[in-house]
């Protein structure tokens, strides 16, 4: 019996992206109502929650570019991606404490669509993301492995990719005021 709960507690911190730290608990789509009052640039995006949006590579610049004059934060993503899953609720609460000054976005970086639908039913989002099955999006930020975060600085350029997950949602924070400010 011992043996079993050890191998289910191993299965479990792998899940959760092999963090001695347990995920945090996810905001709640109703802490997502504090965004309805962020500019206009910004409020478009948070009226597309949990949305998954066509379009690749194309679309996704054009987002970019779109939001120029803001800082962004760019979460790269896969419903298969176990660390993905463990710092989802970071972005969920920095989203929605930041996003009156600062854009969100997601990319769903090689993934099923139905797949990723369902794992945002489970951890939804205040921003849309771009879909993006081929890789097209992540090969053009270099990024190596999911997770990744691209930080943009207000004149549309990258500014910092960080590489992996974040185990806390404080190292998150810090990464966004110091790149994304």
């Amino acid at each position: 019996m011992r043996r079993l709960a050890a191998i289910l507690g191993l299965a479990a911190a792998l899940a959760a992206g092999c963090s001695s730290d347990g995920p945090e608990e996810s905001a709640s789509t109703t802490d997502f109502a504090k965004l309805k009052g962020a500019p206009a640039s910004l409020g478009g995006l948070y009226r597309q929650p949990s949305a998954i949006l066509d379009g690749g590579k194309s679309a996704y610049e054009q987002r970019i570019e779109e939001l120029r004059g803001h800082p962004v934060v760019v979460n790269a993503w896969a419903s298969w991606c176990g660390p993905c899953r463990f710092e989802f609720p970071f972005f969920q609460k920095q989203a929605v404490k930041r996003g009156r000054e600062v854009a969100f976005l997601g990319v769903n970086s090689q993934d099923n669509r139905g797949d990723a639908e369902d794992f945002l039913d489970e951890y939804p989002l205040p921003f849309p993301s771009y879909e993006d099955g081929s890789g097209e999006v992540a090969r053009d930020l270099r990024i190596v492995g999911l997770p990744a975060t691209a930080y943009y600085d207000r004149k549309g350029e990258l500014a910092y990719l960080h590489q992996g997950g974040y185990a806390s949602e404080q190292k998150l924070a810090e990464d966004i005021e110091r790149y994304a400010r």
